[in-house]
């Protein structure tokens, strides 16, 4: 996370609580807004202008009357700004626009290689950023920020990429001032799989404060939501699942004579590599979902084996964290049931009965445009509501 030299926070923390409110998208009237605050009605009346004149709260009509003039209402104006947002995945890119409420307007995507280095990638989302901004007729001012994920470490503080095993040439570079070249506002970046969990959290479970997302593609992660809020640990690289070792027992049959990290048996071209083995043809995730689907039991085995390895990991975050919601998403949650099918198996067994009494294991449901609207929300936040972590249920 780095910030330009415009302000990123559009509202002061005294009217932040006043619109946190509104961004349910409840139209709510001076004296109801005063009774759910306990702030007076001057206060009211006094923040209300300053969320009015800023253009994030707008009229919304009278509401009914109780005997003489009927009270007006307020409601909050996600039309009134713009978010920029990135996703930037192995093989892919997504860039939206959104509004404050989170909701893509407009978005592209297409395929990349995140290996071609920082500059023809970032070149890439940029363009296809002020070509998708133009064509919105938004002015420039109405842009608030610019979110970025990465699939790899990022150093929070500061927003570089750190020793990213996936993406040769970006260790430590400068993705917000390299963005702010084009686009000058605050540039935040994180993680790809802390973008898909707040993106997964805020379109599908607004309700659930304990989820964690595991994204299984070309390599393995976990973005780690606990009560309420996004952990990104001390520096930023909380979730980082893809070089745990994975312990083999005797009912999880070893795959070599030492223990494995788990992105070396579970990640899309690790899957893909034991098919080729076995003299089917894979090289790719998307090779190894064509496959899934011709319903081979040679390959739905070496999924289902894939997702005990997968479990025999995350039955140790259930037990350290005790999620009430697990989301797996990735290019390989596209291979069907197998995948979750042996992750439950080695989770359940694994994990202690308290810790998944209520647990719900699940694929992703917020599709390509999840991790740009993780993108989004983190600016949206870090705009509107600088202390809070994550979406509390703001974005229904």
């Amino acid at each position: 996370m780095t910030d330009s030299a415009r302000d990123s926070v559009l509202v002061a923390a005294d009217a932040a609580e006043l619109l946190a409110i509104l961004r349910d998208g409840i139209p709510r009237t001076r004296a109801q807004l005063a009774e759910l605050t306990g702030m007076a009605r001057s206060t009211i009346a006094s923040r209300i202008d300053t969320l009015t004149a800023a253009g994030l709260v707008a009229p919304a009509g009278d509401d009914v009357s109780s005997g003489g003039r009927p009270p007006s209402r307020i409601r909050f104006n996600p039309e009134s700004r713009v978010v920029v947002a990135i996703d930037l995945g192995a093989t892919h890119g997504v860039v939206a626009l959104a509004d404050l409420a989170g909701n893509i307007t407009a978005s592209e995507s297409r395929r990349l290689d995140i290996a071609d280095g920082p500059q023809p990638v970032l070149d890439w989302a940029m363009e296809t950023a002020s070509e998708l901004y133009v064509a919105s007729g938004r002015q420039p001012e109405e842009l608030i920020g610019v979110g970025v994920g990465v699939p790899g470490p990022v150093e929070h503080s500061t927003g570089l990429p750190v020793n990213p095993p996936i993406m040769p040439g970006w260790d430590r570079f400068d993705i917000p001032a390299y963005i702010r070249r084009v686009f000058d506002v605050p540039v935040l970046v994180d993680n790809d799989v802390n973008l898909l969990a707040l993106g997964e959290q805020a379109l599908m479970w607004p309700d659930e404060t304990d989820l964690l997302f595991i994204k299984v593609a070309t390599g393995v992660g976990a973005g780690i939501i606990s009560g309420g809020r996004l952990q990104r640990g001390a520096l930023g690289s909380a979730g980082d699942l893809g070089h745990v070792r994975v312990p083999f027992g005797s009912d999880t049959p070893s795959h070599g004579e030492q223990d494995a990290d788990l992105e070396s048996l579970v990640s899309g071209p690790a899957i893909a590599r034991a098919l080729s083995e076995a003299g089917l043809p894979a090289e790719t995730s998307d090779d190894v979902v064509a496959l899934a689907r011709t319903g081979n039991p040679a390959v739905q085995n070496a999924i289902r084996q894939a997702g005990r390895d997968l479990g025999a990991v995350v039955a140790t975050c259930v037990n350290l964290l005790n999620p009430s919601m697990i989301v797996v998403g990735g290019s390989l949650s596209r291979v069907g049931e197998q995948l979750l099918a042996g992750m439950r198996e080695v989770v359940y067994q694994r994990s202690t009965p308290l810790a998944t009494q209520h647990l719900t294991i699940t694929q992703s449901r917020s599709g390509e445009t999840g991790g740009a609207i993780g993108a989004a929300i983190m600016v949206i936040q870090r705009a509107l509501d600088p202390d809070a972590g994550t979406p509390r249920s703001l974005f229904r």
